[in-house]
């Protein structure tokens, strides 16, 4: 492990989102995902699509369902990631994965998607996690293989005309199932 990734590793704290959470989590999707600010990153959609990647509805509805957490991941006190787990019966699903974009690339997301194998495990006794991903986001995928994640081939489509998820720039976007088994 590199000296940054284990610094970061030795600073970083991990719990379950509360209702108070809610706004500085919609903040932080939001900078990762969509917008000039989210460039600075590599996790960025914002070739693909305009708008929102979620709301505080949203965000509120993964904190307060009952067989879903959404793992807040702070390092010195500041949130700094954060990722939606829910779970689906023999399987943890994992979603809404937002790292600061000034932070990517520095090891953070390889840490945290490790503890969201363990816990997701450790708490729920699943065998497998399941992620869907904008089948165009090559890199992205990518990341998610060298992680263990198998592409599945199997399709859903983008929620067309549904804002909330944000607005396609491309006529093209569909989410490919993604998953590993966690032994």
């Amino acid at each position: 492990m590199d000296t940054a990734a284990g610094t970061a590793a030795d600073r970083l704290g991990f719990r379950t989102a509360t209702e108070a959470d809610v706004p500085p989590l919609v903040e932080l999707v939001e900078s990762a995902y969509r917008g000039d600010a989210s460039r600075v990153g590599w996790t960025t959609e914002a070739d693909l699509l305009d708008g929102q990647r979620t709301d505080p509805e949203g965000v509120a509805a993964v904190v307060n369902a009952p067989d879903s957490r959404m793992l807040v991941v702070e390092r010195d006190g500041e949130l700094v990631a954060c990722c939606q787990l829910e779970h689906r019966g023999e399987h943890a699903y994992f979603g809404m994965f937002a790292v600061r974009p000034a932070l990517q690339g520095a090891g953070l997301g390889k840490l945290i998607i490790a503890e969201a194998e363990r816990l997701v495990r450790a708490e729920w006794g699943v065998r497998a996690m399941h992620m869907t991903v904008i089948s165009a986001r090559e890199e992205l995928i990518a990341w998610y293989e060298r992680r263990g994640y198998a592409r599945t081939g199997e399709m859903s489509p983008f929620p067309y005309g549904d804002e909330r998820f944000g607005v396609p720039r491309r006529e093209d976007l569909q989410f490919e199932l993604l998953t590993k088994s966690l032994g």
